[in-house]
């Protein structure tokens, strides 16, 4: 059974569990982390993807992904379907730890 704009509720829960695809690469973007609501309608704005955490969380997180519910083409059973571009790769820092472990073949 896939979901429509319009149709019945689906729990924050519920879709908070499902994982992101983007449709035109068909890349799994993850799992929704958290929800933008609009205070005056209370409607929903976009979904929330947090960035990967870097060392543990302890380094912070990656950029988070923010997508908007106009780009959001159908929510189904397992996952949700979205038409957001796909975020580029973090470029790895070229620093002193990265030129040890390249030296030594790590």
């Amino acid at each position: 059974m896939l979901w429509q704009k319009g149709e019945s509720a689906v729990t924050i829960r519920e879709l908070c569990e499902k994982e992101v695809v983007q449709l035109e690469q068909g890349v799994c973007l993850g799992r929704a982390d958290d929800l933008e609501l609009d205070p005056a309608t209370a409607q929903l704005q976009s979904l929330i993807l947090l960035g990967r955490p870097r060392l543990l969380g302890l380094l912070g997180r990656d950029e988070s992904l923010t997508i908007p519910w106009q780009e959001i083409e159908t929510i189904g059973t397992d996952a949700i379907l979205v038409h957001t571009a796909v975020p580029k790769a973090p470029t790895a820092p070229h620093g002193f730890w990265q030129q040890l472990r390249a030296k030594l073949g790590l």
